[in-house]
């Protein structure tokens, strides 16, 4: 695979795309063994079926953003790529983690360690992931102007 030197760098954003497609992938077969009814799917997710679901189009979603802002072609700073990538994960695991771990799904909140754990874990994963996320998107703006004052 040839890659243009200058972008060679984003390369991160491709394998984690690449990662968290085949993660949807294996969480779409989840789904149909949960349909299914299949035990050992029933008792690795006791949660709700619609939180696997929306883990799977969240990692569906996440994989496009990355596909996209790779096609860009735009060089992005280290560690906005691995923000992105990493971000693209926690925020699609938050979902996942509640269908696991019914208890976080709770209306109200529980009290305990865990709890608590997964609350820190999803506002830092919000922070992260929007954060990044929106500066790739200002960078990639800013370059559409460099292109068309140069070209």
């Amino acid at each position: 695979m040839n890659h243009n030197t200058k972008h060679a760098r984003n390369v991160l954003l491709v394998r984690g795309a690449t990662l968290w497609l085949l993660m949807a992938l294996i969480l779409a077969w989840c789904l149909v063994f949960l349909k299914f009814e299949i035990p050992l799917f029933m008792m690795i997710f006791p949660g709700k079926f619609t939180r696997v679901l929306q883990a799977h189009l969240d990692f569906l979603l996440m994989s496009a953003l990355l596909f996209g802002f790779y096609a860009a072609k735009v060089s992005l700073l280290w560690h906005v790529r691995w923000a992105m990538v990493v971000g693209a994960f926690t925020n699609s695991s938050l979902f996942l983690m509640q269908a696991i771990f019914p208890v976080l799904d709770s209306p109200v909140p529980i009290e305990g360690v865990f709890p608590a754990t997964f609350r820190v874990y999803l506002m830092m994963s919000i922070v992260l992931t929007s954060y990044r996320f929106g500066s790739a998107a200002v960078l990639v703006f800013l370059s559409t102007f460099e292109r068309a004052s140069s070209g």
